[in-house]
């Protein structure tokens, strides 16, 4: 009877003596790193150039994604600027030049997809005002571009009159003008046609490139955003 007692004093003792082994550290789960945000190219890149990707300061008035053009209607599901690749490289060249003396670019219409052009067509199928669909236009080609000055802080400068007016006094031949617009028509002008584009007689807004080849198009651009 002592010795069992004896025994189990001798267990409780090295029982109390233990020293409990130490825990591992937990370790926490892995946090997965930011994946940074995608800019994403969802057009073919070999084909297009999308004007504000090569410079933010390139001022967007998409105005056929908008009621507010010559037909009061919207025509383009949303406003994006895309150009043939040499054109956008111009278009380019030129924003910088200008940005020398303080003023820029402002874009009211690009390339223009042929099933837009339909609906202009629909809407008014005059080959005076809107280029009849089936010969198609330089805009179709991704090689033309209506656009205006604005100074530095985005505001336009005076032309006379505005995008889209159909009357005389749109016309280059047009001098019954403050000299002051004037001076900013031949800036627009010559800084255009010095980089290789051309003007039509009878809208101080539109500019095409020389000699342009593309061929029409008719792809029309999703609604995505980068």
């Amino acid at each position: 009877m002592r010795i069992s007692l004896f025994i189990f004093i001798v267990a409780m003792a090295a029982c109390a003596g233990e020293t409990k082994a130490p825990e591992a550290p937990k370790t926490a789960a892995p946090v997965a790193e930011a994946t940074p945000a995608v800019d994403s190219i969802d057009y073919d890149s070999s084909e297009w150039t999308e004007l504000i990707r090569l410079d933010s300061t390139f001022v967007l008035d998409i105005r056929y994604a908008t009621t507010n053009n010559f037909t009061g209607e919207q025509i383009y599901d949303c406003g994006r600027c895309f150009l043939r690749k040499k054109a956008a490289e111009k278009l380019l060249a030129i924003q910088r030049e200008l940005r020398e003396k303080g003023l820029g670019l402002k874009l009211f219409d690009c390339y223009r997809p042929r099933p837009y052009q339909w609906k202009l067509w629909e809407k008014v199928p005059n080959p005076a005002y809107v280029a009849d669909p089936r010969k198609g236009s330089m805009h179709n080609r991704g090689a033309a571009v209506d656009l205006t000055l604005v100074d530095s802080l985005g505001h336009e400068l005076p032309m006379g009159t505005g995008y889209d007016f159909f009357g005389p006094e749109a016309h280059h031949s047009y001098t019954a003008l403050p000299d002051s617009i004037l001076a900013n028509r031949r800036l627009l002008l010559q800084t255009m046609e010095g980089h290789g584009f051309k003007h039509i007689r009878t809208e101080w807004w539109h500019y095409s490139l020389r000699n342009d080849l593309s061929p029409l198009d008719d792809w029309v651009w999703g609604c995505n955003t980068f």
